[in-house]
């Protein structure tokens, strides 16, 4: 399934612009190719939705779903992740409420919708995103044989721009005409492009192999594989870097980081190690389970968007002497320089 130009989407995004649950809500604000005509958020209502995310589009934020539905919308997207992968009853209801209004849903939660829904209008559909592809096995290293320059993005935590920074370079590929794909390997990815694997649905066995087999069929037609990246091997509950790395058998790395985070989110205890120690971790991981051969991190990527612009380039030249490496935000200053370090 893939959302185009001609869906009028709206997207339930409560308390995901100001807070931290709205990544795929803002993700797709940001890449996607549908026409998006308002944004749920009870908590941003009558806002001006630039301000507040710094996303250069005029689209209203309204308070509910009775209230989008002037904007004419045929589809709600579910852009929010609580804790848990469920909505909470009163905004379950508003789902419930877009489906009796005749929209179909795409739903990125852990919880599948599809079975609920059983009386659609025609033309109506439930897109559950996170569901197991079937037929998986595990990997084998194939991705290796592949002649295409792979590229994955890691982190040194999990949700700080691994997914926008894919898609920067990707689309920094495609003006230069490159023939490059985009392998989503999350909710917010898969519905931006409309394919992809919901990693984290995979059971952890068929995980590398689930990654090597979207590799192995869109590596084959290009000369440029951008891999989204999840997790990060520093974050104790993560188990999603691994895989990425066995299936992808990447050719380079770019590694992402938040200026001046020092922990992990939310756990004070679970320090990050200076950047050359992480560049350090990634390669050698990087170089071993069938790729014997030195894999690189090519550059660092930023995320400096709770940072004014002076205090952002400081950042960037920081980084680049305290590591040696090429470095910029991709979505503040465009991804050119990153993609220029990984066609090196």
């Amino acid at each position: 399934m893939s959302l185009t130009a001609k869906h009028r989407v709206a997207i339930l995004l409560h308390q995901g612009i100001r807070g931290d649950r709205g990544k795929t809500g803002l993700a797709f604000l940001r890449y996607a190719q549908a026409n998006v005509v308002a944004v749920i958020d009870a908590q941003s209502a009558g806002e001006s939705l630039q301000q507040l995310t710094g996303i250069d589009k005029d689209i209203p934020i309204v308070a509910s779903v009775s209230e989008v539905l002037t904007y004419n919308p045929d589809v709600l997207l579910i852009g929010i992740a609580p804790s848990g992968g469920k909505l909470p009853p009163a905004w379950k209801e508003e789902v419930d409420g877009a489906i009796a209004s005749g929209l179909s849903v795409v739903n990125g939660l852990h919880t599948p919708m599809t079975s609920e829904y059983t009386n659609l209008q025609p033309g109506q559909w439930v897109w559950d995103i996170r569901r197991e592809p079937p037929g998986l096995t595990i990997a084998s290293a194939q991705a290796r044989s592949l002649a295409c320059t792979r590229i994955l993005t890691v982190g040194t935590d999990m949700a700080v721009g691994k997914m926008s920074t894919s898609l920067e370079i990707y689309r920094a590929a495609e003006t230069r005409g490159i023939n490059a794909e985009f392998v989503a390997t999350g909710q917010g990815g898969i519905a931006i492009t409309g394919q992809g694997i919901p990693l984290d649905a995979v059971r952890v066995d068929f995980a590398a192999g689930a990654v090597e087999r979207i590799v192995m069929k869109l590596g084959r037609q290009c000369d440029l594989l951008i891999v989204e990246g999840q997790g990060s091997l520093i974050h104790p509950g993560s188990t999603a870097t691994l895989p990425l790395i066995r299936g992808s058998q990447p050719t380079g790395l770019i590694l992402v980081h938040r200026p001046g985070q020092k922990h992990i989110n939310n756990l004070p205890d679970v320090l990050i190690p200076p950047l050359p120690e992480v560049v350090h971790l990634y390669e050698t991981l990087a170089s071993t389970g069938g790729n014997f051969g030195k894999v690189a991190v090519k550059a660092i990527a930023l995320n400096t968007f709770h940072l004014d612009e002076a205090a952002a380039k400081k950042a960037i030249e920081e980084t680049q002497q305290i590591t040696g490496l090429p470095c910029t935000d991709a979505v503040r200053f465009n991804a050119d320089y990153l993609l220029d370090a990984c066609l090196y």
